[in-house]
């Protein structure tokens, strides 16, 4: 089965890329395809603009596979207009670039007191033929994956995930450091039954 990965950040891809890299699939990409349009995201989770996402670009090919995310800080009402939601990118309706979300992210929490609690929300949608399948993270999910986001930033950058660079898990490791793939099972648990979910509707039993 073909899958077209409907997104151009690179890390996204390449967390697909690794869920799915022992299944019988060929994940391929808008890159791939020549791609370059995008659709419009107006959902109201990330399961939603996930699932406009996967309908969007099934206009291209039979099989794709769309994510998305919610970046909220505890310390803030979730109808605060500071509170990043479903605009990660997107704060006051600007498109940042990665060197221009570290820094617009620094200042913020810069201005909350150096460190807030964070946590991300994901969302996922699978559209096979004419159907969209879709699935979201739990908020207990996503709470018991909570982190720290600082105002001071690591040297390396992740390009597509720069906001890795001023992350730290709540043993204060950085989401950039090596050592985080060994010290803790990140998401392990909305991992596995986004896998799961894939496996069942991709047929891969």
């Amino acid at each position: 089965m073909r899958i077209l990965i409907g997104t151009t950040n690179p890390s996204k891809v390449g967390y697909f890329e690794n869920l799915l890299g022992d299944w019988d699939v060929e994940l391929v990409t808008l890159s791939d395809m020549g791609i370059t349009d995008e659709p419009r995201e107006n959902g109201s989770t990330p399961e939603e603009n996930a699932r406009i996402k996967a309908e969007f670009y099934g206009q291209y090919a039979p099989n794709v596979i769309c994510a998305d995310s919610g970046l909220y800080f505890d310390c803030l009402p979730l109808d605060d207009p500071r509170q990043p939601g479903l605009h990660i990118r997107t704060p006051e309706g600007v498109r940042l670039g990665d060197r221009q979300m570290v820094d617009y992210y620094m200042a913020l929490v810069h201005r909350l007191g150096g460190s807030v609690l964070a946590y991300y929300v994901d969302g996922c949608a699978l559209k096979i033929g004419e159907k969209v399948y879709s699935f979201q993270e739990t908020r207990e999910e996503a709470l018991a994956n909570a982190f720290y986001m600082v105002d001071r930033a690591c040297e390396e950058m992740r390009e597509g995930w720069p906001l890795d660079s001023i992350s730290l898990d709540l043993d204060e490791v950085s989401f950039n450091d090596p050592r985080r793939e060994i010290l803790i099972q990140d998401q392990l648990s909305y991992k596995d039954r986004l896998r799961a979910f894939l496996k069942d509707k991709l047929g891969q039993n």
